[in-house]
């Protein structure tokens, strides 16, 4: 374990410039798969997206899943799901759409569910979603995200140069379609926990971005003959100690939760997990390596005055 952390405090010299054809691949690969993926199957979406009703409910004794599919099956609601909580089986979650019924004919399906399963089991949680509801929820974390996106795009732009903001928000959609195709790929429930995932991971992805970006600027003032390929090579160096410690010890600590938080967490747990992993990465190979298609010098040296820009 010592090894290990000794190896990651010391001082890098990692070319990592070399690996950036291979890197723009695999990054384009993984968005033609995400990509595909949300097109052809979609996403799972949860109860505060498509409406309908959740239960969860606890037995004083193990739940036997196929009797009580086999009890429900005799109602009218559509794609009832059940899914056992922990490790005794003595708890579940019932899912049931509910399309086009209003919040009264969805307690009436409740109290359905409850006749028909009787009175041996203890309810914890119902939730009624409408499906205007969960329509107007979707639409709104859609517009969240971009606003995000935007705005995080906007004050890069502000603090640097226009290259760095564009730098930036390509890691951003990379980061966000990456993840939501993975979530789409696997099949996890998306739901209003996973959208507040996903703005957390983007928050996390950017704070990496803005301190590789504030080493490089550092050093284009500093070493101002070295090659600008050496110089982006010595910056994401100089910070990859820092980098891969803040991105282990924030992983343990997912990993954790993602463990041990329960189903309940198992989505926004998941997406905070890949999303440091591929934060880190993005970071690196797609914000820091973009830069080298342009002259970084040529654009400090510029005098302009540019409301958008950075002007010194």
């Amino acid at each position: 374990m010592m090894k290990i952390f000794s190896w990651v405090t010391k001082d890098t010299t990692i070319d990592f410039m070399k690996a950036r054809k291979s890197t723009y691949a695999l990054s384009a690969l993984l968005a033609v798969v995400s990509i595909a993926s949300i097109a052809l199957k979609g996403f799972n979406y949860g109860i505060d997206f498509s409406g309908g009703i959740l239960l969860e409910l606890k037995s004083e004794q193990k739940i036997d899943l196929e009797k009580m599919r086999s009890m429900l099956s005799t109602l009218a609601l559509e794609d009832i799901n059940l899914q056992t909580i922990g490790e005794t089986g003595d708890s579940v979650v019932i899912r049931a759409q509910a399309e086009g019924l209003n919040e009264k004919e969805q307690m009436r399906e409740v109290n359905k569910i409850k006749e028909t399963l009787g009175s041996d089991y203890e309810y914890r949680k119902v939730e009624l979603v409408g499906p205007q509801v969960g329509g107007e929820l979707k639409k709104a974390g859609v517009i969240a995200s971009v606003l995000a996106v935007l705005g995080i795009t906007i004050y890069i732009w502000f603090r640097f140069e226009w290259q760095f903001a564009l730098g930036a928000m390509l890691g951003l959609i990379h980061d966000i379609l990456i993840t939501v195709g993975l979530l789409s790929l696997l099949d996890f429930d998306f739901n209003l926990t996973t959208v507040a995932a996903i703005l957390t991971l983007a928050g996390y992805s950017v704070n990496d971005t803005v301190v590789t970006y504030d080493r490089i600027r550092e050093n284009l003032r500093k070493y101002k003959k070295m090659p600008q390929y050496d110089l982006l090579n010595k910056s994401i160096n100089d910070i990859f100690s820092r980098t891969i410690l803040t991105g282990l010890t924030t992983l343990l600590a997912t990993a954790a939760l993602f463990v041990f938080g329960g189903d309940a967490l198992k989505s926004f747990s998941f997406t905070i997990l890949w999303g440091i992993i591929v934060g880190t990465y993005s970071s690196i190979y797609v914000s820091a390596v973009f830069l080298n298609l342009f002259d970084l010098r040529a654009a400090q040296e510029e005098k302009v005055i540019n409301p958008f820009g950075n002007v010194e």
